[in-house]
C-alpha cells in the first residue's frame, strides 16, 4: 500500500491553504475549520474501485490511499476493526414504508458500537505519527467511548470531560477501557469548550469535532463503504470487485454537532471527484425536534446558526451550539437534501420498530436518522424506486433506559403454564391447553 497522499489543509470559511505542519486544528487566518488536502491525481493514478476492492482488509483501512494517515499497523486490535459495517437489507422494514430499495448501514456493530469510532481511529492514528499524549475529548458518551477504545488498544492515554447527565452504561464504557473520567457539572457544550481550554494549557491532543480535522476524514469511510456495497450488492456477480461503485439516492443521517453528515458528504464528493460514483446523494439530516439548530437555519434559509437549549433523551445528538453546524448546513444544501425534525415519542417508536422488523437494535440518536425517513415518506419526498441508506450510528445497548421506554415493561407470571397460557394467550399457536 503507499503513503498517504496528505498535501495539507483548506479553509472552508475562508479559503486559505495551509502545509500539513503548520496547524493543527483551525484556520490561524480566520479560525474556521479545516479540510484536509490530498493528491487525488495520484490517488486516481494509483488506485481504483476495482484494486481496493481486492483487498483482504475488512475494516475502514482498507481506504488506507484516501485518507491522510499512514498505515497504522496494530492488525488485531480493535483500532483495525472500526469500520466496514454491514449493509443490512430490511424487507419488512422497506414493504412497511412502500420502498423497494431500503437499506439499513448498521454501525452499532464497530468495536465500541458506535459510528465515532470512525472518527476516532483516524485520530488515535494520527496522534500516533505526531507523539503527542495524552488525547482528550468532549462527549456525551460515544466519541469517548470511541477515543478510549481505539487508545486503549494502541496504549494511548486518554482524557474524556462528559457532562455528569451522560448515561450510565457510556460512562461505564469510558472506565472499562481505562480513560480518565470527569463529569462535567454542565452541558456538553461546557465540556467542549473545557476540552479545548485544556488542550491548549496542558499539550494534549485534542479530538473534538468540528474542531479537529482528522474527525471528518475518519467520518468520511461510511460514504465509501456504501458505495461500494451497495456496488457489489447490487453487481451481476456480486463476488466480484466492481469497476465502479454506486451511491444511493438518499441517505439519512442523525445530526447533533453536525460532523457525521459534513463527513458523508465529504466522502461522497470525494468519490465524485475521483470519478467512482456517478451521482451525489441526496442527504436528509435529522435532529431532535429539541435540539435542532441546523434544521431551524435550513428552514429559515439562514446561513446563520442560532444556538438552542437543547432538550432530547437522544443524549448523541443534544448539542446546544453545534461547532460542525455551517458545513452540516452546506453539506445537505449542497446534496439537495433537506433537514427533517421529529419528536422523542417517534424515536423511541423508531427504536422498536427497528428491533421488531429488522433486528437492529439502535440507541435513540441512531434512531432518529429512521424516524426521519418515516416523516419524509409520509410527506412523499421519497421516490419508492429509489436506493435510500439509514445510517444507523449506535448500539441501543449504549441507553438501556430509552430502550425501555421504547418497549415497555415485560409482565412478571408465576412459574405455572396455566399462568404462562393466560398471559401468552394473545399469541398466535397458544390455546392453553399444552403440547406435544
Amino acid at each position: 500500500m503507499s503513503e498517504p497522499k496528505f498535501l495539507g489543509y483548506r479553509c472552508t470559511s475562508c479559503a486559505t491553504e495551509h502545509g500539513p505542519e503548520n496547524v493543527r486544528y483551525l484556520c490561524p487566518e480566520d479560525g474556521g475549520l479545516l479540510r484536509v488536502i490530498l493528491d487525488f491525481d495520484a490517488v486516481r493514478a494509483e488506485h481504483s474501485p476495482r484494486s481496493l476492492g481486492m483487498q483482504e482488509e475488512r475494516s475502514l483501512w482498507r481506504y488506507l490511499p484516501l485518507l491522510p494517515v499512514a498505515d497504522p499497523g496494530q492488525h488485531g486490535t480493535p483500532l483495525r476493526a472500526a469500520g466496514w459495517t454491514p449493509l443490512l437489507r430490511p424487507t419488512r422494514l422497506a414493504a412497511r414504508l412502500g420502498l423497494q430499495k431500503l437499506w439499513l448501514k448498521d454501525d452499532g456493530r464497530n468495536p465500541t458500537a458506535s459510528f465515532k469510532d470512525r472518527a476516532s481511529a483516524v485520530v488515535v492514528a494520527r496522534a500516533r505519527e505526531i507523539e503527542v499524549a495524552p488525547a482528550v475529548t468532549a462527549s456525551t458518551g460515544n466519541a469517548g467511548a470511541a477515543l478510549a477504545g481505539m487508545g486503549a488498544a494502541v496504549g494511548l492515554p486518554t482524557v474524556i470531560l462528559a457532562p455528569r447527565t451522560a448515561p450510565p452504561a457510556k460512562i461505564a464504557q469510558l472506565l472499562v477501557f481505562g480513560a480518565q473520567v470527569y463529569l462535567v457539572d454542565g452541558n456538553y457544550d461546557q465540556a467542549f469548550d473545557l476540552s479545548i481550554e485544556a488542550a491548549e494549557a496542558f499539550g494534549w491532543y485534542c479530538r473534538n469535532t468540528g474542531y479537529n480535522p482528522f474527525t471528518a476524514e475518519g467520518k468520511k469511510t461510511a460514504a465509501f463503504e456504501i458505495s461500494e456495497q451497495l456496488a457489489r450488492t447490487t453487481a451481476d456477480s456480486p463476488g466480484e470487485p466492481p469497476e465502479r461503485w454506486r451511491a444511493p439516492h438518499a441517505v439519512f443521517v442523525s445530526v447533533g454537532d453536525g460532523n457525521i453528515i459534513t463527513g458523508v458528504h465529504q466522502g461522497f464528493e470525494e468519490l465524485m471527484a475521483l470519478g467512482w460514483i456517478e451521482r451525489m446523494p441526496r442527504l436528509y439530516g435529522v435532529q431532535a425536534e429539541g435540539s435542532a439548530a441546523v434544521a431551524q437555519a435550513f428552514a429559515s434559509g439562514s446561513d446563520h446558526i442560532e444556538p438552542v437549549r437543547a432538550q432530547t433523551l437522544a443524549d448523541s445528538i443534544a448539542v446546544d451550539l453545534p461547532r460542525d453546524g455551517i458545513r452540516a448546513l452546506r453539506a445537505v444544501r449542497e446534496s439537495g437534501g433537506e433537514y427533517i425534525r421529529v419528536k422523542d415519542e417517534a424515536i423511541l417508536a423508531a427504536i422498536a420498530e427497528l428491533g421488531r422488523e429488522a433486528a437492529v437494535f439502535a440507541e435513540p440518536a441512531g434512531a432518529a436518522a429512521y424516524a426521519g425517513l418515516q416523516a419524509a415518506v409520509r410527506d412523499q419526498r421519497i421516490e419508492a424506486d429509489e436506493d435510500v441508506v439509514v445510517l444507523i450510528t449506535g448500539n441501543g445497548l449504549k441507553d438501556i433506559a430509552a430502550a425501555a421506554k421504547s418497549t415497555g415493561e415485560a409482565p412478571v407470571i408465576q412459574p405455572t403454564i396455566e399462568d404462562l397460557a393466560r398471559a401468552a394467550g394473545g399469541l398466535h399457536g397458544v390455546s392453553g391447553q399444552g403440547g406435544t
